[in-house]
């Protein structure tokens, strides 16, 4: 397959990009991106088939099941990641290996309505957490340890607002592509 069409399946909506300066709409924006996920996700993939499920999103891509997991646990390590920067000072974050974590077996065989309860539940707190902070609360910082880069809570809310949007796209242009 073209490498140009592998890069589109890749990234459907292009890659994420930090806004300067970041403006209240855009954390408005993002929150609501971020509450409603959990039912777009929910709506989009609760009447695939097993088999619909099993399909990559696009070749050597993961399973829908694989990526529903992926989103719930990725969205439970972000929201462990505002509270550490919301307690300490710059904290080093610890990340996961999430192409590992796909491989495990859960993430092959369980029932995705498992992760989507776990995602909504995660994302009404998270939202939640999210309304209350203030401009000093939005600057506060933690860093990765890959690259050393440090991140804004601020930056974070759009990364993971993209994130969901960037996965969500992944399966309705599957559904689209197949004819579901």
């Amino acid at each position: 397959m073209e490498e140009t069409v592998l890069e589109q399946l890749r990234y459907p909506i292009g890659t994420y990009r930090i806004p300067n300066p970041i403006t209240d709409a855009h954390i408005k924006e993002w929150i609501t991106v971020l509450e409603n996920l959990p039912e777009r996700l929910g709506n989009l993939v609760v009447l695939l088939s097993e088999e619909q499920l099993e399909t990559p999103y696009r070749p050597g891509g993961w399973t829908v099941r694989q990526l529903v997991h992926h989103i719930a646990d990725s969205h439970h390590h972000s929201y462990i990641r505002f509270k550490w920067a919301l307690t300490e000072d710059n904290p080093t974050i610890k990340p996961y290996l999430e192409k590992e974590w796909s491989k495990l077996f859960d993430a092959k065989t369980a029932p995705i309505q498992l992760s989507l309860d776990h995602l909504t539940a995660v994302h009404a707190k998270l939202v939640y957490l999210l309304k209350g902070l203030s401009k000093e609360d939005l600057q506060r910082k933690f860093t990765h340890p890959e690259g050393n880069q440090e991140s804004t809570l601020e930056e974070n809310i759009g990364r993971y607002a993209w994130h969901g949007s960037h996965h969500l796209a992944h399966i309705k242009n599957l559904i689209k592509r197949e004819g579901w």
